[in-house]
């Protein structure tokens, strides 16, 4: 079993990390390695074919694995993967029935049962493991980002205030399977991918969303007017939001994004920025991995 550690996981400390290696060590025969830069991940990921894996850390830590293995051509030959959530937000476990506390989460990280999942691919390589936005709630993660060190998890709300304030919304033309949900004519404040139900820690952007249905759920929000952003913002904290008549929900295996004029749009992959662009389309490849769960 190779077991993939992030020291420098949102929410662990030096001593939470050792710790849980330790008991790893003593649970298994494992193989633990601490991926430095420079391409070292997919240096270890190559050797994970016809093995377990075990990451240590958070979602960010699981997107790189992921997408290491994606890209080392081992996904599909791997066995399942196990995670101990260590992370800032840890919305993958949150939504997959992963326990939060180490201790419990190392011992389902070993033994618990599989569950297929689905995985996002974007038109430039890149996979989404649990959510991907556009708009308002990229912006949100820019801000975050600059105080989510020193606030965990209260930076995502800090964040999500000071992007909601200034949003304007943003020109956008959205595809799902091929039918025309938004021209560009009006601007949108948030388009979200989701495979998974919750994002900066537990808000539920996509309460609906299953990790066995095959689909990926597209929430929409054209709330762009200052009143409508602040009352949307309070009912997504509180899951309510797919009530609203300017929030969508849609479900499709194919997603594409594109600005209009003269926008450009981040983008939010599994908490982390991937920059500006102009267009992206995201294909969910159904049943692409499996993971270990509480059952």
């Amino acid at each position: 079993m190779l077991v993939l550690a992030n020291a420098a996981a949102g929410s662990a400390d030096d001593a939470e990390v050792t710790a849980v290696l330790r008991r790893l060590r003593e649970l298994s025969d494992v193989e633990v390695a601490v991926p430095g830069p420079d391409g070292e991940l997919a240096e270890l990921v190559s050797g994970a074919a016809g093995r377990s894996v075990v990451v240590v850390g958070g979602d960010g830590s699981l997107n790189a694995v992921l997408q290491a293995m994606v890209e080392r051509d081992v996904l599909a030959t791997a066995g399942p993967l196990g995670l101990v959530p260590m992370g800032t937000g840890n919305d993958f476990a949150r939504g997959h029935g992963i326990p939060l506390d180490p201790g419990r989460a190392v011992e389902v990280a070993l033994t618990g049962p599989t569950r297929p999942m689905g995985l996002l691919h974007d038109d430039q390589g890149r996979v989404v493991v649990n959510v991907v936005h556009v708009g308002v709630a990229a912006e949100a993660t820019a801000y975050a980002r600059e105080v989510k060190g020193v606030l965990g998890r209260t930076g995502y709300l800090l964040g999500a205030v000071r992007a909601g304030i200034g949003a304007r919304g943003w020109r956008l033309r959205l595809l799902v399977d091929g039918e025309v949900v938004l021209d560009g004519a009006s601007r949108t404040l948030m388009v979200s991918v989701a495979l998974g139900s919750s994002v900066g820690g537990g808000t539920p952007v996509a309460p609906t969303a299953t990790p066995d249905d095959e689909l990926a759920d597209v929430v929409v929000c054209t709330a762009t007017g200052w009143a409508s952003r602040l009352a949307f913002a309070r009912d997504l904290r509180a899951g309510r939001h797919l009530e609203r008549a300017d929030v969508r929900l849609l479900r499709g295996r194919r997603v594409q994004v594109e600005a209009v004029a003269e926008d450009t749009f981040r983008v939010n992959a599994d908490g982390d920025l991937v920059g500006r662009r102009r267009h992206s389309t995201w294909t969910l490849q159904p049943r692409a991995w499996c993971v270990r769960t509480a059952g």
